[in-house]
């Protein structure tokens, strides 16, 4: 095998460890990306939501990267913001390189169209759409980007009830809502937090033994806690999950 198909038959690996097994169609739609793109699943460059493949603002960012990209301008759109009800619209600008035309974006937030979970960062989540959309059309990528959605996605994973042998849990979907530990994962990512502290944090709030013991209630509670903090006081956060850390950690 090349180097290319290790890598793609790698993260498809990863990727069927992650949601469970994948359909003929949405395999040969990931390994296309895989090659043509080089994103990684261990580093969440890719979801799996609502059977479909969604790309995220680490992912672009990172394949920005990989091709040099010359820079990203964004500004908002003051006659569009009205910061008193929570409305921001940015405009992002792509300059694959130096000489390249460019490529633009515009993204918009507000409470009605973000998930309660990032509500009060309306305008991060509006310069965060501006600039997955216009790296999107720079790297001509037809995906839609996770936090461009105005909604929390239903993910399919394999101990989703439409996948075979699944069986319900606590953290398992009722009434089409999305998995708490589907919630916890992009929570997380969107925020760049360490799972480990985040899952030694959730385990001490809700004061079970082991996250798995806690109910649905305790770890719903726990997620709304922490999307506040991390909207609201990431400095605080980032110390109160560093007080979970081991001394190895630490030092390290």
């Amino acid at each position: 095998m090349t180097s290319i198909q290790k890598y793609v038959a790698l993260n498809a690996s990863i990727a069927r460890a992650i949601w469970g097994q994948l359909t003929k169609p949405e395999l040969i739609a990931l390994k296309e990306l895989l090659r043509r793109f080089r994103f990684s699943i261990a580093q969440g460059d890719l979801q799996y939501l609502a059977k479909g493949w969604y790309i995220t603002h680490a992912g672009l960012l990172r394949l920005a990267q990989r091709r040099r990209c010359a820079g990203i301008r964004v500004q908002s759109v003051h006659e569009f913001c009205k910061p008193e009800v929570c409305q921001w619209v940015f405009k992002a600008t792509v300059y694959k390189s130096a000489r390249s035309n460019a490529y633009m974006g515009y993204g918009d937030a507000n409470p009605s169209n973000v998930s309660p979970l990032v509500r009060g960062a309306e305008m991060r989540v509006a310069e965060t759409r501006a600039v997955n959309r216009a790296l999107r059309k720079a790297y001509g990528i037809g995906l839609c980007s996770v936090e461009e959605l105005g909604w929390e996605p239903k993910a399919f994973g394999p101990s989703d009830p439409q996948r075979p042998s699944s069986a319900a849990n606590n953290n398992g979907h009722q009434n089409g809502n999305p998995r708490l530990r589907d919630r916890l994962c992009l929570l997380i990512r969107q925020h760049q937090l360490d799972a480990n502290l985040v899952k030694a944090y959730a385990t001490d709030s809700c004061g079970t033994p082991n996250l798995r013991d806690a109910t649905r209630e305790q770890i719903e509670a726990f997620i709304t806690n922490l999307a506040d903090l991390a909207t609201k006081d990431r400095p605080a956060l980032l110390c109160k999950l560093n007080s979970y850390a081991t001394p190895h950690e630490v030092s390290s």
